[in-house]
């Protein structure tokens, strides 16, 4: 009895306690990290000073999960190996060898990581935002190291990622301007105009729903083109980001109406068409000749 071998039966014992304190361990570390990241987000959140401040503190509060969730699973499965009696050293120098031959080829995928850390760096794209990247636009749904999802107007959903991004076209940043383009006949005044332009938009600033997401007057930059049928005048709205689309369709809605309430024409192309018959042999041009003007919408 003196002689039983206790300690070839403790020693699996003894490692598997290591192995199951490790992962608890790290079970326990993944739950606080995570409560820590949720109290910080919703410590910043409330003194965040604008809705873009806590949109990005969202998408760097779920990015920060991501990576912690990832450190503590590495060093908990290689406390693990090493409980169990495998070496670490020759499996990091073996990912090391591999992950060499796999950089080489996959060049994009870890483009993908550093872009997506620095444009989460550099706070370029936020969760919520609308941007165009890549000739998609549409709201940012989704955002990690390795891709931008977009929703886009049509409900499409869009994969794009970060290593094809060179230019981030943002439109929920601070302010917008809504640019209108407002088409008056030849023959109309364009003072005029211009004076009805700034009477609709006064009316649409002192409006209950728009008067918070208007911030500025109406700015008149006057004549923008002279088109084939009509006189193209150009103004714009400084709006709250995401509302310039809103305000702009409700001013030419406002505005089509009062232009037809005050006689002014908004037009449509027109065609001036001569018919005529060609001249006989002795130089005479028959006797009808007629000349129209067609309207063509």
């Amino acid at each position: 009895m003196d002689n039983f071998p206790f300690s070839e039966y403790l020693q699996p014992s003894k490692a598997l306690l290591h192995v199951a304190v490790i992962l608890a361990l790290a079970w326990l570390l993944m739950g606080l990290s995570r409560r820590l990241i949720r109290l910080f987000r919703d410590y910043m959140n409330n003194h965040a000073a604008s809705a873009e401040e806590r949109r990005r503190i969202e998408t760097l509060a779920r990015v920060f999960r991501y990576l912690s969730t990832v450190v503590i699973s590495l060093v908990a499965g290689m406390l693990v190996l090493s409980e169990i009696g495998i070496s670490i050293a020759p499996i990091l120098g073996a990912a090391g060898v591999v992950g060499i031959a796999v950089g080489f080829g996959a060049q994009s995928l870890i483009k993908d990581y550093f872009n997506g850390f620095f444009m989460l760096l550099e706070n370029q794209i936020r969760q919520g935002d609308v941007v165009e990247v890549c000739g998609k636009t549409g709201v940012v749904e989704d955002i990690t190291l390795r891709y931008v999802c977009l929703r886009d107007y049509e409900g499409s959903v869009h994969y794009i990622p970060n290593g094809l991004i060179t230019t981030v076209t943002n439109k929920s940043r601070g302010y917008a301007y809504a640019v209108i383009d407002v088409s008056i006949a030849y023959s109309e005044s364009i003072d005029v105009a211009c004076e009805i332009m700034r009477e609709v938009a006064c009316q649409l600033r002192a409006s209950e729903k728009f008067s918070a997401k208007i911030l500025e007057d109406i700015d008149i930059a006057g004549v923008q083109d002279w088109a084939n049928s009509a006189v193209i005048l150009r103004c714009r709205f400084k709006t709250v980001a995401l509302e310039q689309w809103g305000v702009r369709r409700e001013f030419l809605r406002r505005i089509k109406d009062e232009f037809d309430a005050r006689g002014i024409e908004i037009p449509y192309p027109h065609m001036d068409v001569t018919l005529y018959a060609g001249q006989d042999k002795q130089g005479n041009v028959p006797a009808f000749r007629l000349s129209q003007a067609d309207d063509i919408g």
